[in-house]
């Protein structure tokens, strides 16, 4: 086992290239280092002069990608790619285009992102959970029947409707909590309820349907119809054995949300005027501010890499035979 985990971290490294190149490039496509020099001077009348010396203080005045006037191992190294990519892997993310300390920023903003995202991520997970196994425990019934309904009804919404709806409604119309920004400490408190709830109760549908699906998968196996017949309750044959055998696709699916608990919720960050790093990718965006991009893409990538291996790892303590095949 630590030998497979040794080289799906040794994958990485090639993966992570390859997507920060992927970016890279994309990106170079879209604004060339003029344009970016253009567009951060400012100014309606800019010399040529302005550009280059803006481009030498931000280290892109070189080749992008491949460097043909230099010599040897340098048609690599000495180029924008080498020199704001390669850093990353340490960790070291820079300066922003506007001067400011990437990593800094990163540091203060990831935990009001966390503060959202991990509340969403866990109760979500066992509200879903709930919920799905109500409906199978009561399937092919009228509330199985309804249950499914709202699923669709809650996954036909837009989630934009259930910010707009929830500021209006919680934070506007009854005045519960306040409909936007953020404090420090227990402050926060007031500002993540609502967004904490509009992420939970619109992850419902999409989450309950599909865990439903899983369970009622597992409850026409052979094992299942074991259980029942040496006598166990419905309740016991459901939380003791089929939620056990569906924890592996529960854990596959939980991976794919593991870069948002550290890198926030871009939609709900935005609305909501919470300072993580969602807004903070929102606003780079906007701004064309590649570095920070670049660094949040780096991010979310090793994130999410960390992910898949974590869930390796997961699955050889729910599921004895896949330590056998590593």
């Amino acid at each position: 086992m630590f030998a497979y985990i040794i080289r799906r971290i040794l994958y990485a490294f090639p993966i992570l290239l390859g997507v920060n190149a992927l970016t890279f490039s994309l990106f170079f496509l879209v604004n060339t280092p003029d344009d970016m020099a253009r567009m951060h001077l400012g100014t309606k009348h800019i010399t040529q002069e302005a550009v280059d010396t803006w481009k030498e203080e931000r280290g892109y005045d070189r080749a992008l990608l491949w460097n043909d006037g230099a010599k040897g191992i340098d048609k690599v190294t000495d180029t924008i790619f080498f020199d704001k990519s390669f850093s990353l892997f340490a960790f070291e993310f820079g300066q922003a285009d506007d001067g400011r300390d990437i990593g800094a920023d990163i540091e203060a903003r990831m935990w009001p992102s966390l503060a959202i995202a991990i509340p969403i991520f866990i109760i979500g997970i066992l509200v879903n959970v709930t919920f799905a196994m109500l409906m199978v425990f009561f399937r092919a019934s009228y509330l199985d029947l309804s249950g499914v309904i709202l699923c669709v009804i809650l996954m036909s919404i837009s989630g934009l409707f259930y910010i707009i709806g929830g500021q209006f409604l919680v934070g506007k119309t009854m005045q519960l909590v306040p409909v936007s920004g953020y404090e420090t400490g227990f402050g926060a408190l007031k500002f993540i309820i609502l967004p904490v709830l509009i992420g939970i109760v619109s992850g419902i549908g999409t989450g309950s349907r599909w865990y439903r699906t899983l369970f009622l998968e597992e409850v026409t196996k052979d094992y299942v119809r074991t259980a029942r017949a040496k006598g166990l309750s419905e309740i016991r044959v459901l939380f003791s054995h089929v939620l056990k055998n569906a924890m592996i696709p529960i854990l596959t699916g939980a991976v794919v949300v593991l870069p948002t608990l550290f890198m926030g919720s871009l939609i709900l960050e935005s609305f909501f005027g919470i300072p993580g790093l969602g807004s903070y990718t929102i606003d780079a965006i906007q701004a064309q501010d590649f570095a920070i991009v670049r660094a949040m893409v780096f991010l979310g990538s090793v994130l999410y890499i960390l992910g898949l291996v974590l869930t390796d790892i997961s699955y050889t303590l729910v599921d004895p035979r896949v330590r056998l095949d590593r």
